[in-house]
């Protein structure tokens, strides 16, 4: 069974979600995707949960507790939202392996670093075999490569991240963690009279854009 994993960088849940999905590698083939999410966000029309107040402070404090209750290691970066463009294409530079991934997140989100320009990836870019972060960042290829990510997820509907797609089965959020783990256990379990009923509830009303 094929998986893909669409994550971006600056995501704290992305981060989170990580760990399950180095268990469910055991189990399955999984593509990590990197994807612009604000590209995401501005074809559709909507925000990220960083950008509405409130709500964002909320999000830290969730994204700390999820972090202490799973025993994942977490420091956020010295600010948030950040650009992620740099982080991003140095993973698809360095071949989006899932070294390149763990060693990424790890820079960023376990040890709090700042990752927005090249320079700030140098160390990680090194230890990955690319001495030219610059260059390697900065690759007319690789910005095609990320522009062609968040197309493909933006066609097969992700609208944040992360998002786990399995066929035309979509899993978004590490809250979504469990849900995917009891598909996998059964994969009809949300092929159901009540689930098919819900997915065509008419919409009620909508507010003026």
């Amino acid at each position: 069974m094929h998986a893909t994993w669409y994550f971006d960088f600056i995501s704290p849940f992305s981060y989170l979600q990580l760990a399950r999905v180095r268990e469910w590698r055991a189990r399955l083939d999984i593509a990590p995707v990197p994807v612009a999410f604000g590209v995401i966000l501005k074809h559709l029309g909507t925000t990220g949960p960083a950008e509405v107040p409130g709500k964002r402070e909320f999000t830290y404090r969730f994204v700390q507790w999820q972090a202490e209750r799973s025993g994942v290691p977490l420091r956020f970066p010295p600010a948030h939202p950040f650009n992620p463009l740099a982080a991003l294409r140095l993973c698809i530079a360095a071949g989006t392996t899932w070294p390149a991934v763990e060693a990424i997140y790890a820079h960023l989100w376990r040890d709090g670093c700042a990752g927005t320009t090249p320079a700030e990836l140098d160390g990680i870019a090194r230890a990955l075999g690319i001495d030219n972060v610059e260059n390697a960042t900065n690759h007319e290829a690789v910005k095609m490569q990320l522009r062609s990510n968040t197309q493909e997820a933006i066609a097969a509907g992700v609208f944040g991240v992360p998002t786990l797609r399995v066929g035309s089965e979509l899993f978004w959020g590490n809250d979504a963690s469990p849900m995917f783990e009891a598909w996998l256990a059964d994969p009809d379990r949300f092929a159901g009279l009540e689930y098919r009923r819900i997915a065509g509830l008419p919409v009620g009303i909508e507010r003026p854009r």
